[in-house]
């Protein structure tokens, strides 16, 4: 498996230790090797666009967040030589902040094999994938990420199959600033760099897609809503360092609530 062979990248002696007993592993969770952090690299353009190295999607901006909602159908990865990793979440926080609440789907390459499985991560806890969700693609999922009484649920459910997981958690210095529809090149490398992407073709987020009401939604101090209702709204490219685009995102419908991010090949 590539869970099992992937310590070549030196990632698990990366993951901090976690504190809290909410966050305890259980028997339907496997330690993972990799993260999903916050943005990297992030450039605002002044416009409500963005570039990031790691991330690529929607994210909205206000104050004390206490939910964020979506759904996507997984894509299938098109595998070839070498490891690759394309991870797909909704979240909150990691914008403008050093924790991230979230869970998701990857779309994973073992050299020509490809890997599907669900995940969540309180970051800067450690990641957990999901041994009791079978995914594969093509499959409707949704999750969320809801804050109460000072603590972070997540829930993911596989539509298609109708199986459903929630886990929660206390994250200390969380900020609830912004919320995320983010397609991820996860970390880390043994020197700490993000994974090479894998070619995830396109990716749909939202109820165009998977006729998932109520999805790509989020709700702050002062709205509540899909993504087009918020006034601070970024559209986030994926993009190296030297500015060569690997995930571009379309932007949003009409109902300001679904949208498409698309690989790009370097």
């Amino acid at each position: 498996m590539i869970v099992k062979r992937f310590a070549i990248l030196g990632a698990i002696a990366m993951l901090p230790a976690f504190a809290e007993a909410q966050n305890a592993p259980t028997d339907m969770d496997t330690l993972a090797p990799r993260q999903h952090r916050p943005i990297r690299d992030r450039v605002e353009h002044g416009d409500g666009t963005s570039t990031s190295s790691n991330w690529s999607g929607y994210a909205v901006l206000g104050s004390s967040f206490t939910s964020a909602k979506g759904s996507w159908t997984v894509p299938t990865a098109t595998c070839g030589t070498g490891y690759q990793f394309a991870s797909f979440w909704v979240g909150l926080d990691g914008y403008y902040s050093d924790t991230v609440e979230q869970t998701g789907t990857d779309s994973d390459c073992d050299g020509a094999n490809p890997s599907y499985y669900a995940w969540y991560e309180f970051y800067p806890h450690a990641s957990f994938n999901i041994a009791s969700l079978t995914i594969k693609p093509g499959d409707q999922i949704s999750a969320s990420v809801v804050y109460s009484g000072a603590a972070f649920t997540i829930t993911i459910k596989n539509e298609t199959s109708g199986e459903s997981f929630s886990k929660t958690s206390l994250v200390a210095g969380a900020k609830r600033s912004s919320a995320e529809w983010i397609a991820e090149a996860p970390c880390c490398t043994a020197k700490g760099a993000i994974l090479p992407l894998a070619d995830f073709g396109t990716l749909p987020f939202g109820e165009d897609a998977t006729a998932v009401s109520n999805t790509n939604y989020a709700t702050d101090s002062a709205t509540s809503g899909g993504i087009g209702q918020f006034s601070k709204i970024e559209e986030i490219t994926m993009a190296t360092r030297s500015g060569a685009l690997e995930a571009v995102p379309t932007l949003l419908s009409s109902d300001g609530t679904s949208f498409s991010v698309t690989w790009f090949s370097k």
